[in-house]
């Protein structure tokens, strides 16, 4: 069974200075993406604001809502809550989506975060499908990387199709080994061909490998440099990946999208 499967941090459909609408433009660019599964970070659920600002270009829907359509399932994790509006992380999928929580990984007031956690079936199988916008303070980052390893641990069976995937600001990498030996996950950007890669995953569970190998370069998206966005997996065969930084793609938001193409095992 084949999969395609994106991240995207959307910016919340704004742009970064001006803040106007590019959410019909990112409707447009996702629907041509094609993804299977679509993991979203920056997620407008309700902004009051712009809703009167722009009512001729935003949504009366969440954007969850109105970038699922009439041909996809929807989930949303509501994270920031504020006077006129909120925002979170959404799981668009072109399957149903069996199951739905969302899990409060705040690690201050002035930063929500949450881990939201979907079960898809596909094929007869249930894939567990994790959303995660990590903080920006390191030590922030460690804690939920921690919280998101015990979700997972408690969440789903230890052998069962796994998708961790968003927008980790993790710019020097310093959590992919933790996920590697504690979930036994890949990233979709590792080099070795994939009949190696339970190899290779095999020596980074025991210690074997020094280092992970480095995720790729999605940040800012008009010319990517900062290593934010990783798409983690366990129960698949990697086919290709790659980063999204030309064209259109360069202005609907501040991240550059991955989109990877899986086999589910």
């Amino acid at each position: 069974m084949k999969l395609r499967v994106a991240t995207y941090n959307i910016h919340k459909g704004v742009t970064s200075f001006a803040g106007r609408p590019r959410i019909l433009a990112l409707k447009q660019a996702l629907a041509q993406l094609d993804a299977d599964i679509l993991f979203l970070q920056e997620v407008q659920g309700r902004h009051d604001l712009n809703a009167l600002r722009h009512a001729s270009n935003w949504p009366q829907q969440g954007q969850h809502e109105y970038l699922a359509g009439e041909t996809h399932h929807a989930a949303y994790g509501m994270n920031a809550v504020y006077d006129h509006g909120h925002h979170g992380n959404a799981l668009i999928s072109r399957f149903a989506i069996a199951s739905v929580r969302n899990q409060d990984v705040s690690d201050h007031a002035y930063e929500s975060r949450g881990i939201l956690h979907c079960v898809v079936p596909v094929e007869g199988q249930e894939v567990h499908c994790y959303v995660i916008h990590l903080g920006l303070f390191a030590g922030g980052r460690r804690r939920q990387t921690e919280a998101l390893i015990q979700a997972v641990r408690n969440s789903s069976p230890p052998d069962a199709p796994l998708l961790i995937a968003g927008d980790f600001n993790d710019w020097t990498n310093q959590l992919s080994q933790s996920l590697y030996q504690s979930l036994g996950v890949v990233e979709v950007f590792d080099q070795p061909q994939a009949n190696t890669r339970g190899v290779m995953n095999g020596l980074r569970r025991l210690g074997g490998l020094s280092a992970p190998i480095r995720p790729a370069r999605t940040f800012p998206a008009m010319m990517p440099w900062l290593r934010l966005d990783r798409i983690y997996l366990r129960g698949f065969q990697i086919d290709s990946a790659q980063v999204l930084s030309d064209g259109p793609w360069a202005r609907l938001s501040d991240h550059a999208p991955i989109v990877s193409e899986l086999r589910l095992a």
